[in-house]
């Protein structure tokens, strides 16, 4: 059963009637991860979508993006976003309706600072995956006092680490830990994997049954990262955009799959399959 409603488009819809996201990605190494996170929130129905990007990286990514705006921002000496791109991501706030934070940010020291200097003053919603989430270990002292409503999506080896457990300890608990740190943070939690978790603040769980083991490659997560950012940015709520998101996502790969077999799946192969899993959506 799918877990929420997507909204056919009004007649006389504009690209404003469908948020515009703020998606900070990428770094030397890893821009296809910021090309993923993008490209599957402009193909989630985004109306705007402007990647952030270390300064030095822009060039390939607006040979790589079509539809995305991209923005170059202050980088390190190792092409990673900067605290000083602090100025810049401050300007472009305003104009956002949701961010996507962290596929391929890298775990630079001074990129983390970044991270933790910027989500208390975000006041729009945002999803925060990858290097964003590792940014957090040692400092989950600082989801107490957001003010925007955050989506988390790590998989067992970042919960582990969130949380100092075995990964063992988090994957035979799976639901009990996804719905504990959702209601000791205040955050939706996406506990990434067979059969996804999705668990909000006030104690309510989904689990997922969409999905495949061919979506066990990289980049994957980075699509679900963007479709999230999207469904937030469109005005869905946090808990209703994750539950819908990881469906979409398990859909797309599960499309994907009866095309192409499980072995050869890759991560491209959901954004060209979200379409037809969105359509399918609406339809129903």
């Amino acid at each position: 059963m799918i877990p929420e409603k997507i909204a056919k488009r009004k007649f006389n819809a504009h690209k404003g009637d469908y948020g515009h996201i703020l998606v900070l990605a990428g770094s030397l190494g890893l821009t296809g991860a910021a090309y993923l996170t993008a490209q599957a929130a402009i193909l989630s129905g985004s109306g705007l979508v402007t990647l952030g990007i270390p300064e030095g990286l822009n060039s390939i990514m607006e040979v790589k993006l079509t539809e995305v705006m991209t923005k170059p921002l202050e980088q390190t000496e190792a092409l990673t976003l900067s605290p000083a791109a602090m100025t810049q991501i401050r300007t472009i706030l305003p104009a956002c309706d949701a961010l996507a934070i962290g596929p391929g940010l890298s775990r630079n020291a001074q990129t983390r600072k970044l991270v933790l200097r910027l989500l208390p003053i975000i006041t729009k919603p945002a999803v925060l995956d990858a290097d964003a989430i590792s940014a957090l270990t040692g400092k989950l002292k600082i989801l107490k006092n957001l003010r925007a409503d955050l989506v988390i999506t790590p998989h067992p080896g970042e919960m582990s680490r969130l949380l100092n457990l075995s990964i063992n300890d988090v994957q035979s608990e799976r639901v009990k830990t996804a719905k504990d740190f959702a209601q000791n943070y205040q955050v939706v939690l996406v506990l990434k994997g067979y059969q996804t978790v999705v668990a909000n603040p006030t104690g309510q769980v989904y689990i997922n049954k969409t999905g495949n083991p061919g979506m066990a490659t990289g980049g994957s997560g980075d699509v679900l990262t963007g479709i999230i950012g999207s469904l937030l940015g469109q005005g869905i709520s946090a808990f209703s955009a994750a539950k819908l998101a990881v469906y979409v996502h398990g859909l797309a790969g599960d499309l994907a799959a009866r095309e192409k077999g499980e072995i050869s799946l890759i991560a491209s192969d959901l954004l060209d399959k979200l379409p037809q899993a969105l359509k399918t959506i609406v339809k129903n």
